[in-house]
C-alpha cells in the first residue's frame, strides 16, 4: 500500500516537473536580451527581438510564426500568430470564417452559425514610426505574456481569440535601437539626430500609405489586413500622448468620416470603454479620450484608419515614454477631471517600465473583450458588410456637410409649407427643402465607377485599381463592348462596383471629401 502509493506520488512529481520544465524552456526577455523590456536606457535591435521571436515560436505551442514578406531593407517582416494549440491547428478554418463574415455575402442564418463556430481576430501591431520606441518593446513583452502566462485571464483569451502580433517597420527599429545604444554611457544615449529616415523611402509618413500600398511594408500588412485575415478589431501603437497625460484612446473626437457604418463608432464607444476601465481599476491614471486629444476617425490613408473604411474597430494609442527617464510635466488644465479625463494624472518622474506596463494592460484590455464578445464581433462585421452591400444595390442619398449647407439654402427659399406649428423657430424646415437636396438624383451615391480602357494614361488608372485590389477591394473587366446611361464603353474598361462589403473606402477613394467647417471661429486654425 505504501509502495504504491509512492509510486504514484513519484509519477505525480515527474509529471509535475515535466510540465514546470515545459513551461520553463520559454525564455524571457532577460534571458535573450541581458535585460528586462523597459529597463531604462535599454533598447533591442531588430535582429534581437527576430531572433527572440523565432525562440517563442520554438519553445511555445502556442505561437506561430509567419513570414508576410520583405522590407524595403530586405529583412523579413514577421507576424506572430498566438492562440492556443488547439486553435492554431485549425487556423485556415479561422481565417476562412473570417473572410467570409467580412466579405458578407452569405445569409444571416449562415453567418450566425459562422460567429458561432469562429474565433475573433485582433491585430496588435508595434514599431510603425521606429522612434516612438514603446511600441516595437511592448510588442515583445505582450508576445511574451501570452507565449509563458497561464492565469484563467490568458488561456479564456487564447481560447477565444486568434491575435496577430505583427511588427511594423523592422529595419527602423535596427537603425532607431543601435544609434540610441551607440554610446556606451547610458546617460549620454539620445534618440535624436537620427541619420537617415527610419523607414527607407517614407520615413515617418510610412503612416500615410495605407491607401496606396507602394511601401513593401505596407503592402505586407494590407495583404494580411485586407485580404488574408480581415480582423474584427486592430490595435495601433503610437506616441507621444498629449502633454499632462499618459495616454490618448478611444473614443475619439469628432468629425468621423460619414462614408462608414455607424457601428465603428459605437464599437470604438464599446472598446474603448473596456480599455480605459481597467486602466481606472488598475490605478493607472492619465488616460484621456475624445476631446482630450486630437486624434479623429475622418482620415483614410493611416494603418489604423484605413481599417474603419473595411468595417474593422481601428484602434490607437498615443502614450508617453522614453528610454531615457522624463517627467510628466505640469498643466493645470489636464488636472480637473472630467468627462474626457476622468482620472488625471498628477506631475512625476516617469519610465519606460511605466510605458511598456500600461501598454500590456491596454492589449489585454482589448484582448479581453475580444475573447467576452467574440460571436459579436465577428457578427457584426459581417452586418456591416451586409449593410454596405444593401446599400451599393440600391438608391442611396448620403448626408454631407455641402448637402446640409444646400438644404438650408432651400429652405430660404421655399414657404414654411410642411414645418408644423411646433417646429417653426425651433431649427425645423419644411420637408421640401430636405426632398429638393435629398431626393434629387445627381445627389445620389454612386452604384458604381467605370474606368474606360479608351481614355488618355490608362497606366495611372491601373496603378490607382491595383492600389484598389490589394485592399481587398473587387474589380472587374469588361470582356466586351457596354453601354451605360447612354455612353459606350469599349472592352478592357474596368467596374468597381459599390454594392460590395468595403463600400465605404470606394467611396472615399473615388468621391470628393467633404469635411465639416470644424473651425471655432473665423481666421481660426
Amino acid at each position: 500500500m505504501i509502495k504504491n502509493y509512492f509510486k504514484k506520488l513519484c509519477v505525480a512529481f515527474l509529471i509535475l516537473s515535466s510540465t514546470l520544465a515545459i513551461a520553463q524552456e520559454i525564455p524571457s526577455p532577460k534571458s535573450h536580451f541581458g535585460f528586462n523590456i523597459g529597463d531604462d536606457y535599454q533598447l533591442a535591435t531588430y535582429t534581437q527581438t527576430e531572433a527572440y521571436f523565432k525562440k517563442l515560436a520554438e519553445t511555445s505551442k502556442r505561437v506561430k510564426l509567419v513570414d508576410i514578406g520583405k522590407t524595403e531593407e530586405g529583412r523579413t517582416q514577421y507576424m506572430m500568430i498566438m492562440s492556443s494549440p488547439e486553435n492554431l491547428k485549425k487556423l485556415d478554418r479561422y481565417k476562412e470564417i473570417s473572410q467570409q463574415l467580412a466579405h458578407a455575402e452569405i445569409t444571416p442564418e449562415q453567418a450566425k452559425a459562422l460567429a458561432q463556430e469562429g474565433k475573433a481576430v485582433v491585430w496588435i501591431d508595434g514599431g510603425l514610426h521606429a522612434n516612438e520606441t514603446v511600441g516595437a518593446h511592448q510588442l515583445i513583452q505582450t508576445a511574451y505574456e501570452f507565449a509563458s502566462r497561464t492565469d484563467p485571464e490568458t488561456l479564456r483569451i487564447l481560447d477565444n481569440v486568434i491575435i496577430l502580433f505583427t511588427h511594423a517597420n523592422p529595419d527602423g527599429q535596427e537603425l532607431v535601437s543601435n544609434w540610441y545604444m551607440r554610446e556606451k554611457d547610458p546617460k549620454k544615449r539620445s534618440l535624436s539626430g537620427l541619420p537617415k529616415l527610419y523607414e527607407k523611402y517614407a520615413g515617418h509618413d510610412n503612416n500615410r500609405d495605407f491607401f496606396m500600398l507602394n511601401l513593401k511594408e505596407t503592402q505586407n500588412m494590407g495583404r494580411q489586413l485586407f485580404v488574408e485575415w480581415i480582423p474584427q478589431i486592430m490595435y495601433n501603437h503610437h506616441q507621444a500622448g498629449p502633454a499632462g497625460t499618459v495616454v490618448a484612446g478611444p473614443p475619439y473626437r469628432d468629425p468621423f468620416n460619414y462614408v462608414f457604418d455607424a457601428t465603428i463608432l459605437t464599437s470604438l464607444d464599446a472598446v474603448g470603454a473596456a480599455m480605459h476601465n481597467r486602466m481606472n481599476v488598475e490605478n493607472k491614471a492619465g488616460y484621456t479620450q475624445r476631446g482630450g486629444s486630437v486624434y479623429s476617425t475622418w482620415y483614410n490613408g493611416g494603418l489604423r484608419t484605413t481599417t474603419y473604411f473595411h468595417n474593422m474597430v481601428g484602434l490607437l494609442t498615443e502614450i508617453i515614454g522614453s528610454p531615457t527617464p522624463s517627467d510628466i510635466p505640469l498643466v493645470p488644465s489636464r488636472l480637473l477631471p472630467n468627462g474626457d479625463s476622468p482620472n488625471p494624472i498628477t506631475p512625476r518622474k516617469w519610465y519606460f517600465k511605466n510605458s511598456i506596463d500600461y501598454s500590456v494592460s491596454l492589449n489585454y484590455a482589448v484582448l479581453g473583450y475580444a475573447q467576452r464578445y467574440h460571436d459579436e464581433l465577428l457578427y457584426n462585421i459581417y452586418q456591416m458588410g451586409k449593410n454596405s452591400i444593401d446599400r451599393g444595390k440600391k438608391d442611396n442619398w448620403s448626408f454631407s456637410p455641402k448637402k446640409i449647407d444646400a438644404i438650408n439654402a432651400a429652405a430660404k427659399t421655399s414657404t414654411s409649407e410642411g414645418a408644423s406649428e411646433f417646429g417653426r423657430g425651433r431649427g425645423i424646415i419644411s420637408m421640401k427643402a430636405f426632398d429638393t437636396v435629398m431626393k434629387a438624383p445627381l445627389n445620389r451615391d454612386p452604384r458604381g465607377y467605370i474606368l474606360p480602357a479608351d481614355q488618355p494614361d490608362f497606366n495611372s488608372a491601373i496603378k490607382f485599381l491595383n492600389a484598389l485590389i490589394r485592399t481587398g477591394i473587387l474589380v472587374q473587366k469588361a470582356t466586351a463592348p457596354f453601354s451605360v446611361a447612354g455612353k459606350s464603353y469599349p472592352a478592357g474598361s474596368y467596374v468597381v462596383k459599390t454594392d460590395q462589403a468595403f463600400r465605404p473606402h470606394v467611396l472615399d477613394m473615388f468621391e470628393p471629401q467633404d469635411h465639416p467647417n470644424d473651425f471655432k471661429y473665423e481666421g481660426s486654425a
